[in-house]
Order: structure tokens, then C-alpha cells, then sequence
């Protein structure tokens, strides 16, 4: 268990000695382990919520699409944010923009800011669906970087599907 503990809260034995000024107050602010599972389980609720009442909320005439927009986003941002808790802020953005997963946290980034500039700003729905469904792709590829070779299962399954049907 202690094992699992220093893996999520993103202590992996690797302490070079430096550390600086961000470090030592997310040290120092740090929480317990129940509260960062209790915060994680808060968050990943309230995201995962959000996201079904925003499918629910398709439904509505007239600004159905806007909420389904507003609280999918929302879920989204809130079950991103629920992994802060068990690794700490500045640990997880560290590791959100290592080499492996950059890529997939610019994409998922810049898709949950062009959905909402494209629903409330450019008041064009159609484009901030399409990027709902990019968020989505993006928020998925991003959630697979944290499984060891899945990234890759999933591309050899493409490739081999789109081989057979090319043939």
C-alpha cells in the first residue's frame, strides 16, 4: 500500500536534492492521504455527474445543446482535475506535460477553450460540437497515456483494421 501511495502521490524515488521555492509550498501544503482520496472521489463525482446531465440536458429544446456544452466541459475540467488530488498540483502538471503526453494535453486544452469560445463567444453550435467530440478524443488519448502500452494497442488495432479493410 505504501508502495502504491508514493507511486500516485508522484514520489518515485528519483529526489535529486533540488528543489525550489513551487516545490517546497506544494510540500508543505500537502494533504492526507484520506482527504486526497476523498477530494479525488469528490472531484471524478462531480465531473462524471456533470457529463451525464449534460446528455440529459440534449434533450431540452432550445438551449439543450448549450448546456449539454457548458456541463460536458465542466465534467471534463472537473475529473482533469481530480487526479491533482492525488498527486498534488504542480506533480501533475509536471507529469501532464512530460514528452509522452504533451501533445494530448495541448489538444485536450485547446479543445475545452475552443468549445467554450466557440458556444458562448462565436455562438457557432455546430463548431462547438465538433469540438466536444475532439475534447472527448483528446480527454480519451490523454487517459491512455497513464496506461502502460495502451496508446500502442490502440494504434496496432487501427492499423490492422484499416489494413483489412483496404483489402
Amino acid at each position: 500500500m505504501d508502495k502504491l501511495r508514493s507511486v500516485l502521490s508522484g514520489n518515485d524515488g528519483n529526489d535529486d536534492g533540488s528543489s525550489n521555492i513551487l516545490q517546497a509550498v506544494d510540500e508543505a501544503s500537502t494533504l492526507g492521504w484520506g482527504t486526497r482520496v476523498k477530494g479525488f472521489v469528490a472531484c471524478l463525482v462531480i465531473g462524471v455527474l456533470c457529463s451525464v446531465l449534460g446528455v440529459c440536458c440534449l434533450f431540452f429544446p432550445r438551449l439543450g445543446v448549450l448546456l449539454f456544452i457548458v456541463f460536458y466541459t465542466f465534467g471534463n475540467i472537473c475529473s482533469l482535475a481530480s487526479t491533482m488530488f492525488l498527486m498534488g498540483p504542480m506533480k501533475q502538471l509536471k507529469r501532464m506535460f512530460d514528452k509522452t503526453r504533451a501533445l494530448a494535453t495541448i489538444m485536450m486544452t485547446a479543445c475545452l477553450v475552443l468549445t467554450l469560445c466557440a458556444a458562448f463567444w462565436w455562438k457557432i453550435f455546430g463548431l462547438a460540437l465538433l469540438f466536444v467530440i475532439l475534447q472527448s478524443l483528446a480527454f480519451t488519448w490523454y487517459g491512455l497515456s497513464y496506461i502502460p502500452f495502451a496508446r500502442d494497442a490502440i494504434l496496432k488495432f487501427f492499423s490492422m483494421t484499416c489494413s483489412m479493410c483496404i483489402k
